[in-house]
């Protein structure tokens, strides 16, 4: 009988057959096989296992799952969405699985774990074995947990956001200044960025603004740009609109410009947790990988915004310039209202009626929108150098009001694809007053929650259009709020949640 020597090569493992599950995990890769096939004996393979999946030169790390079914083949391997794409592969490719590799880098988070300090090496170690999918959530949290528990100082926070720029690509313009805004968030409709854009580029800068999705609020920027023009633009495409027209509104997520960020978002969000460093990281990471030199940032501050209070915002602000200094980014802080919603609309349709209404000059134009935009755009006017200190607003102003926004918006929605008509809901009902008095409190979160249960942003129609502020006085059957849903399942879910829920807007006597 022939014996195996040292010399001789070991035998292939058996290969299974790729099949698609059509499972959607968000990012995480999922790889499910049957309890006893040979795979998981051999390599003693349990539930919840990481496993190495390699197909055609291409290999991911994915989360094994296991089955009893007899109906499943015993010799396949059905994968997610997320893996699927990411190998890249047809129904019936042969792939291998084994054990994962424990990450090197896993090393520095349980450093961070027993509470020492990472260094400018351990991040980008971290941060690019995330990106690979090297890490499972579990590990991921971990890290996140460590950071916040341990606060990020500031060099830890510049090193990470190093790292998350280096993991992505780099976009780079043929421009001095290049100018971005961003919002901290927690504020419902606050949908300034498509108006700041337009009035920017009418006035000669160039912001090539590339917006992220809600992860879980009910509308990001590009949910509802998406509602008006297309927003998955390749590079090719988002170079030839920023040379035609100054600017652009695109999904950031298909340039790949700080891929970690939305992984890292997606466990904080789970967790509840949003510590500063990871903040401050996440937010000038994609700026920096914009190619963005000028950056504007509002800071709502209130009580259910992210930002709480006056002492908190200027010690983020503080924070942030500090950081930005180190990678030569301008930068400009705003502390604006956070103690209602922006606008009337919640919801990416909805709020793209609002920016329209802006934009055209309607009457009933939310003025509040309005005025932000005005604010927020001065600024960015102002950073930029097309217009003097304390001057930005009134040019911001005018470029409204004389129609030059609105004919730069639509000549940047027509390069991007065209300029459509944003969608209405199939179901509307209204939240009215029960008794007369004065509004007193509007929770943002909770207002969030309720647009979110009416469907958006998943259904673009879908969310909540509010009809009163903060001091309006109200009669006893005055409509407060409407429910917009595209069924009649998901309207009647709003409204149970509203009437549940603790005072969403709070009406005194």
């Amino acid at each position: 009988m022939p014996t195996l020597s040292a010399t001789t090569p070991a035998a292939r493992p058996p290969a299974l057959r790729a099949v698609r599950l059509r499972l959607h995990a968000q990012h995480q890769s999922v790889a499910v096989l049957r309890t006893d096939s040979h795979v998981c004996r051999a390599e003693g393979l349990a539930p919840r296992s990481q496993v190495l999946v390699t197909a055609n030169g291409r290999e991911i790390h994915a989360l094994l799952y296991q089955t009893d079914d007899p109906r499943a083949p015993i010799d396949q391997v059905a994968l997610s969405e997320a893996a699927w794409e990411a190998l890249d592969i047809e129904e019936g490719t042969e792939v291998q699985v084994h054990h994962a590799p424990m990450p090197e880098s896993l090393g520095a988070v349980r450093k961070r774990i027993h509470g020492h300090r990472l260094d400018a090496a351990d991040f980008p170690a971290i941060v690019g074995d995330a990106v690979r999918g090297r890490y499972s959530d579990v590990q991921l949290s971990a890290f996140l947990t460590a950071t916040a528990t341990l606060p990020l100082d500031v060099e830890e926070t510049i090193h990470l956001t190093r790292a998350m720029v280096e993991a992505g690509r780099r976009l780079s313009w043929n421009s001095g200044v290049v100018v971005d805004k961003h919002c901290v968030g927690g504020l419902p409709g606050n949908r300034t960025t498509p108006i700041v854009v337009a009035i920017a580029a009418a006035n000669g800068l160039v912001m090539p603004k590339t917006s992220s999705r809600a992860i879980t609020s009910p509308a990001g920027t590009a949910d509802t740009m998406e509602t008006l023009a297309p927003v998955e633009l390749d590079t090719g495409t988002l170079h030839r609109v920023v040379g035609e027209h100054g600017a652009c509104l695109a999904w950031g997520g298909a340039m790949q410009l700080s891929p970690a960020d939305d992984l890292f978002v997606r466990i904080e969000r789970e967790l509840d947790i949003d510590t500063e460093g990871q903040m401050i990281a996440s937010i000038l990471s994609k700026k920096i990988a914009a190619g963005a030199t000028h950056v504007v940032i509002d800071i709502p501050v209130g009580p259910t915004a992210k930002v709480r209070s006056d002492d908190e915002a200027r010690h983020l602000a503080g924070r942030m310039e500090q950081v930005a200094g180190d990678f030569g980014l301008k930068l400009r802080c705003l502390f604006t209202d956070g103690t209602q919603p922006v606008g009337r609309g919640i919801g990416p349709a909805l709020e793209a009626w609002d920016v329209l209404a802006v934009l055209q000059g309607a009457v009933d134009a939310p003025d509040d929108l309005r005025e932000r935009a005005i604010l927020v755009a001065g600024a960015v006017l102002e950073i930029g150098g097309v217009a003097p200190a304390g001057q930005g607003q009134e040019l911001a102003r005018r470029t409204l009001d004389d129609g030059r926004a609105w004919t730069r918006f639509r000549a940047i929605c027509e390069a991007q694809g065209g300029l459509r008509r944003p969608p209405r809901a199939g179901h509307v009902q209204a939240v009215v007053a029960l008794a007369a008095g004065t509004v007193t409190a509007i929770d943002n979160r909770k207002l969030s929650r309720l647009a979110k249960l009416a469907g958006a942003p998943q259904s673009p129609a879908a969310g909540v259009y509010l009809q009163v502020r903060l001091g309006d006085v109200v009669e006893a059957g005055q409509p407060l709020l409407q429910l917009h849903a595209q069924s009649p399942g998901e309207l009647a879910y709003a409204m149970e949640y509203f009437h549940g829920a603790a005072p969403i807007i709070s009406v005194a006597s």
